[in-house]
């Protein structure tokens, strides 16, 4: 990372007016951060960036690498261009199972947001009022059609496991009487639920918002109910997870450690700030083309399911098992080879409050 003159006397400059802790300027390390979308689901790396958090723990980060899907950022941090990522906790299972050990450092929720389900409001109007009754065709008028935004997906695994672990009224899972398609993004998930394409459709927040606002949908499955979640999960699991390869671990353990500390403290910094000073931080350079009330209630919502030591137990790495083999990782890979929590207990230990 190169700084000229004046880049480094500004910096300094504005350290001093405004009291931050900030280290020692050669002991600022150049590292490569990324997540798939700039949305709050990623507010650890957002808030850490716009607080200076990573420069306070000697790190530096210009930009985000942001290539727009999960599965993107994976390859991104496989083949070496990003140093580290906050995404799926499948995807560092899935870049280990192909020969190349990644780790998780920290699981930053509890729940799956998108592993809500929303079915058609006329379909919710005729008796559809269960994940249960998704399984009964004469109820639903044919097998019932579940779009996922593409098979194999994130909301496709958990959707799947959902439907698989809740029974249809003849006994069977309700996934065996289900027809799965590829419903795309946003626009093509809630039109096709709208125009009756789709009986029901995997939804993040948002989308599920969109369609109880319009009048065209209705959640039979949402996982802001403990009961609903626990009934079928049986408890926490670590859906978003911030992971690095072994070898970034082996030779920049001093970066590991820089990133986890200002992961850290921005979900601190989250847990004790009131929404709309999130909002006022992050909506304008990141969040802009929704509109603030949207992102409000999304940091309202994420709040809910946000795992605040950042830490992850065997037990909740065992829950997760459960859902990612065999849909997205061939085989479990032992806790012991995919976690190391040793860099965010150190965080707690530096930033007892």
């Amino acid at each position: 990372m190169t700084w000229t003159r004046r880049q480094f006397v500004t910096a300094a400059g504005t350290a001093a007016v405004v009291g931050r802790r900030v280290p020692a300027f050669a002991a600022v390390k150049p590292i490569t951060v990324s997540h798939s979308v700039s949305t709050f689901v990623y507010g650890q790396h957002l808030v850490a960036k716009e607080k200076k958090f990573f420069e306070e723990e000697g790190v530096a980060v210009p930009s985000f690498i942001v290539p727009g899907g999960g599965a993107k950022v994976a390859q991104v941090l496989a083949a070496g261009q990003a140093m580290f990522a906050l995404g799926d906790s499948n995807h560092p299972l899935k870049i280990t199972e192909k020969g190349k050990d990644a780790l998780i450092l920290f699981a930053t929720d509890t729940r799956c947001s998108y592993a809500n389900i929303v079915v058609r409001k006329e379909l919710f109007d005729r008796g559809v009022k269960s994940v249960e009754a998704l399984g009964d065709a004469k109820l639903v008028g044919r097998q019932a059609v579940v779009a996922a935004t593409a098979i194999g997906s994130g909301t496709y695994v958990y959707g799947v496991y959902v439907l698989k672990g809740l029974k249809a009224p003849d006994g069977k899972p309700v996934n065996e009487h289900v027809e799965w398609v590829s419903g795309g993004g946003a626009t093509t998930m809630l039109g096709g639920l709208k125009a009756g394409k789709f009986d029901a459709i995997m939804a993040v927040p948002e989308w599920q918002w969109a369609a109880e606002e319009e009048g065209f949908g209705t959640p039979i499955y949402d996982v802001q109910d403990e009961k609903a979640w626990t009934r079928v999960f049986g408890g926490p699991i670590p859906v978003t997870v911030g992971y690095t390869l072994r070898e970034t671990i082996e030779k920049s353990p001093d970066r590991v450690q820089g990133y986890v500390n200002a992961c850290y403290r921005a979900q601190q910094w989250i847990r004790h700030a009131k929404d709309e000073d999130i909002v006022e931080l992050l909506h304008k350079p990141y969040m802009d083309t929704y509109s603030r009330e949207n992102v409000l209630r999304s940091v309202k919502y994420y709040k809910t399911i946000f795992d605040w030591d950042l830490m992850l137990d065997e037990k909740s790495y065992a829950n997760g098992t459960k859902v990612w083999v065999p849909l997205a990782v061939d085989k479990p890979v032992p806790y012991a080879k995919a976690v190391d929590m040793t860099f965010v207990k150190k965080a707690h230990a530096k930033f007892k409050s």
